[in-house]
C-alpha cells in the first residue's frame, strides 16, 4: 500500500528542514491534536499514539542528506516507511512531499488508509506553518 501526500512548501531551506526532520523530537509539534502519547526513545527513534489507536514506534531508517530521510517502524508487526522527500524551492524554502509505504493484506489496507491519508495530511499541513 502507498500514499501519497500533496507536496507543500515549507519556509525553511532544504537544510535546515532536513535537519529539523531529523532531529525526531521535532515530530512532536508536528503530531495531530488528538495526540495521546509522544516519546523520544532514544535520538533517532519515537513512539507515539492517536487516541483509540494503537502506539506506534517510528525510527530513522535512512537519510540522504538534505534531500530524503526515511522513517520505519521498529515493529515487524505492522512493516511501513515514512518517506519525506526534501528539495529546494530557493534559498529559502523548500518542498516536501511525505511518502508512506506498507506492507498490509487488503483487509487492514482498506481499515487504515483512511486515517493514514488524513495523518500524512495534518503533518504536511503543520509543516507548512513552520
Amino acid at each position: 500500500m502507498e500514499i501519497t501526500a500533496r507536496k507543500i512548501n515549507v519556509n525553511k531551506s532544504q537544510e535546515e528542514l532536513f535537519e529539523f526532520l531529523k532531529q525526531v523530537k521535532n515530530f512532536e509539534e508536528l503530531m495531530p491534536e488528538n495526540i495521546s502519547k509522544f516519546e523520544v526513545l532514544h535520538p533517532n527513534a519515537f513512539v507515539f499514539a492517536l487516541k483509540g489507536m494503537p502506539e506506534i514506534a517510528l525510527e530513522v531508517k535512512e537519510e540522504n542528506p538534505y534531500s530524503k530521510i526515511v522513517l520505519g517502524a521498529m515493529s515487524d508487526k505492522i512493516p511501513f516507511n515514512l518517506t519525506g522527500n526534501i528539495a529546494s524551492a530557493s534559498e529559502n524554502t523548500s518542498q516536501l512531499q511525505l511518502q508512506f509505504q506498507g506492507d498490509f493484506n487488503p483487509m487492514m489496507a482498506m481499515m487504515i488508509k483512511g486515517p493514514i491519508s488524513k495523518f500524512l495530511e495534518t503533518l504536511s499541513s503543520n509543516l507548512e506553518k513552520l
